[in-house]
């Protein structure tokens, strides 16, 4: 749980007297590999941080899984929308390797908030991750797959093997045998 610490510290000073606070608000679980962390359809009802694993979120469209992204360890991760109104999800979160994680329900991250350090953490976290929605998004439309794909496996080169090329594929919008063909063209 230090870990959730130290990444809290990133974005604000945090005290020992706050830490015991936020600790209290979280409990530790373990997702096995490529275990369905959130199904579509249902509701959210955590504030997850991945200590240690690797998740994807996808929708299903007509039949198929189409990954949206993927939350890396030392990371949060949630159903925004769903979380934060307690609505059905509109996607499914997945551990695609062993994940341990902290969770937190809506009702004790809202009682956090009334701690200065929680609310400044969850301010910063919050644009941090708008900022790099945007980002993707915008190179989604002006990058091409080949593009995207170096820059992933140089920003995550330690999961790029652990995702599988379907999930992958789907995610920079290409077929599998267009991704297959990129891979081989940055090996030579």
């Amino acid at each position: 749980m230090n870990s959730l610490r130290k990444f809290i510290e990133r974005y604000t000073e945090l005290s020992d007297a706050d830490w015991h606070i936020i600790q209290q608000a979280f409990e530790k679980r373990v997702f096995a590999k490529n275990e369905i962390i959130l199904t579509e359809g249902s509701v959210c009802k955590y504030f997850y941080f991945l200590e240690e694993g690797l998740v994807r979120y996808y929708i299903n469209k007509d039949g198929d899984d189409i990954t949206k992204f993927f939350t890396t360890a030392q990371y949060c991760f949630t159903s925004k929308i769903s979380f934060t109104t307690q609505k059905p999800a509109k996607e499914s979160i997945q551990a695609l390797d062993k994940s341990i994680v902290w969770q937190t329900s809506l009702i004790e991250a809202n009682k956090l908030l009334e701690l200065k350090s929680w609310s400044t953490f969850t301010r910063k976290f919050l644009h941090e991750v708008q900022n790099q929605i945007e980002e993707m998004l915008l190179e989604a439309m002006t990058e091409t797959a080949e593009y995207r794909y170096k820059k992933l496996s140089e920003k995550y080169p330690s999961i790029i093997s652990k995702i599988p090329l379907k999930h992958l594929s789907t995610f920079l919008g290409i077929a599998p045998q267009s991704l297959s063909r990129i891979r081989k063209k940055l090996i030579n």
